[in-house]
């Protein structure tokens, strides 16, 4: 008997993607009584579940956001690779790339096997495991930047704009805009690797994740609050702050200011200058199209499914290649964390 086609036992769902031989969803949007969480990004993990399933990081990250009963009555976490049976699947986590413990979740069920990646980057990025493909007969794939025109460039030669920046501005602060889990603290280990050893300076709001990734044994070096600087403290420094700081008031109190951004959005310039971003460094989190292409063919799945994004170009591309794709066009997942 051949095995059953996995769009028979994982469906998308309103609350998300559903396996009904395990009786659990895959990150979904919202409290369900199973759930199994790819990485600890708002838009993927929910407070309210009964039982929570994810890699130990990120179930440290889900508490310090949401709290002990918010990250999920039961916890457990699994390690790299442990299987796990849960009702008539197998189930067993690898990593994704995309922050600190980002998991893909491999789900096996009467001789076929789906891989739900959740968000992942194939960049190196010290502070959390790579990307590790996984052979699968279903891949389901997020397309944040499905399209030809992203393509992003080393990260690190992006780090080196902004210290070229700082060197040719030496009386004025630069602050960074950056989401608080994954991008914060690369950003912190990039700018370690280049060299720059002074304190980095913090808004608030981006401490509580860099503790955890410490306490994880991700080091980052000195961070001081950037709320209690005096502001001749801040001269030539570099202050890291949530996207919606560095364009009010909170960014204004600063020495002349340079506001960067740093995300795979600023590829799209109008996205910059409408944000009044002067110095734009396009890091992501996320694959670019090249390496969307590349993870989809190192796989070897005979199909993929799209989470969201532009799931039609994607598609339309790897149709040219022989590979069956399909839109799931999930709703709640979002491009907050680019």
């Amino acid at each position: 008997m051949s095995a059953p086609h996995p769009e028979t036992w994982l469906t998308p769902q309103p609350g998300g993607l559903f396996c009904a031989p395990g009786g659990l969803f895959i990150d979904p949007v919202r409290a369900v009584e199973r759930a199994v969480i790819t990485h600890a990004h708002s838009d993927h993990a929910r407070p309210g579940h009964g039982a929570v399933l994810a890699s130990a990081a990120t179930l440290a990250l889900m508490r310090a956001r949401m709290g002990e009963v918010g990250a999920g009555r039961v916890q457990q976490a699994l390690g790299w690779g442990e299987r796990l049976r849960i009702g008539e699947v197998t189930l067993w986590l690898a990593p994704a790339g995309h922050v600190l413990g980002s998991a893909q979740v491999a789900v096996e069920y009467r001789g076929s096997r789906v891989v739900v990646s959740g968000d992942y980057k194939r960049q190196a990025d010290p502070t959390c495991d790579a990307f590790v493909p996984v052979a699968c007969d279903v891949f389901v794939t997020e397309a944040t930047f499905g399209l030809p025109v992203f393509r992003h460039p080393p990260a690190e030669a992006e780090i080196g704009r902004l210290l070229d920046s700082l060197r040719t501005f030496p009386e004025r602060t630069h602050v960074v805009g950056c989401y608080s889990l994954g991008k914060t603290q690369r950003l912190i280990a990039l700018l370690r690797a280049a060299g720059w050893d002074a304190p980095i300076f913090l808004h608030g709001a981006l401490a509580p994740m860099c503790a955890v990734y410490e306490a994880c044994g991700v080091a980052l070096g000195e961070l001081r609050p950037a709320t209690v600087a005096a502001k001749a403290e801040l001269v030539g420094r570099i202050v890291l702050a949530p996207p919606a700081a560095i364009a009010d008031r909170w960014a204004r109190r600063l020495a002349e200011p340079v506001v960067c951004m740093a995300s795979g959005w600023m590829r799209v310039r109008q996205r910059a200058r409408q944000g009044g971003v002067e110095l734009p460094l396009v890091i992501s989190d996320h694959a670019d199209w090249g390496e969307l292409n590349r993870t989809i063919d190192e796989v070897g799945a005979p199909e993929i499914w799209v989470t969201h994004g532009s799931e039609e170009a994607l598609i339309h591309e790897v149709a040219k290649r022989g590979v069956r794709g399909r839109a799931l066009r999930l709703i709640g997942y979002g491009e907050e964390e680019a």
